[in-house]
């Protein structure tokens, strides 16, 4: 006889120290965090039941949370703990776990912000794809958008954070105008990053990705790492939009999907028009990196009765 269908598998949210259905979930309408988007945030996956760099991520988010002066009120460990028991009740095996901290509510009538009590949230949901299977198969077209991220000296790029309007704009734009996704650029006309996503482009056998301006993804940290160990040409420095049109290929890095094909960049056809092959390898040796227990950490499913589906 098979087992009952777990109830929770939509995902379980962490809220106010209980763990509820994430339908369920919920935070105060007056906290900042949903006022003022004052807030940080991070994702780790789990894939095949383990936790996929989630050293790093936690390293990046307590990071993050003291450039915005945030305190999650939890160590990394307690932390690690809560997202586990998020997955464990889940049952769910490959999903997107997110650790939130916002900053709370100062007393009626202030506008002091450290007065406010910071809140921690996180929750645990079927694994996103950024990028439907049809499109990680023939490749994404990325459109260049004329809306211009906010500046580093504004917010802070490399914490990351929910200051996403004018990536939300350059979205509909590129959406209305047929493409899949955008990316943003500076004010000097380099690419930096778009909605969720890092970029990378490649010309010539080499692997340029911008340097400034961009959240430093953990999946572009490992394929830059993947890179510089099978000794590729890599460069981390601007990249003027009109090179990454001109590039042989071209991929995003995203929690959601790890390596995603761009193709068409614009109105340009990006080498043959299919996922290029310096891509498929790096992709490859990326997904192969989730059964290294160098940068997995298993969840045990035991402890809560659930089982990894």
């Amino acid at each position: 006889m098979s087992a009952a269908p777990n109830p929770l598998s939509d995902g379980v949210a962490f809220v106010r120290g209980a763990y509820v259905p994430i339908a369920e979930a919920a935070i105060p309408i007056t906290d900042w965090g949903f006022l003022r988007s004052d807030a940080t945030y991070d994702v780790v996956t789990v894939w095949d039941g383990a936790f996929f760099r989630l050293d790093a991520h936690l390293e990046r988010f307590m990071r993050s949370c003291e450039r915005f002066r945030l305190d999650p009120g939890l160590t990394p460990a307690q932390i690690t703990e809560v997202l586990s028991e998020c997955v464990r009740r889940s049952g769910l095996g490959d999903s997107y776990v997110e650790m939130i901290v916002t900053r709370g509510q100062p007393p009626w009538g202030s506008r002091d912000p450290r007065q406010a009590v910071n809140r921690f949230y996180a929750f645990a949901v079927p694994f996103v794809w950024i990028a439907n299977e049809a499109q990680r198969e023939r490749g994404l077209h990325l459109k260049v958008s004329a809306v211009q991220r906010i500046p580093a000296g504004s917010v802070d790029p490399t914490a990351k954070n929910y200051h996403w309007n004018d990536l939300t704009m350059g979205l509909l734009g590129a959406l209305d105008a047929g493409a899949d996704t955008v990316v943003l650029s500076d004010a000097q006309g380099n690419v930096v990053e778009g909605p969720g996503f890092n970029i990378f482009c490649v010309k010539n056998g080499a692997l340029v990705t911008p340097k400034e301006g961009v959240l430093e993804g953990i999946s572009r940290r490992t394929v830059i790492e993947i890179a510089r160990g099978l000794d590729l040409p890599l460069e981390l420095r601007a990249l003027p939009a009109e090179e990454l049109r001109g590039a042989d290929e071209a991929f995003l890095t995203s929690s959601g999907g790890g390596l995603l094909p761009v193709t068409r960049v614009d109105d340009r056809v990006l080498g043959t028009g299919r996922p290029g092959p310096l891509t498929q390898r790096l992709l490859a040796v990326y997904w192969d990196l989730h059964r290294d227990p160098a940068y997995s950490q298993p969840i045990d499913f035991s402890r809560t009765g659930a089982a990894a589906s």
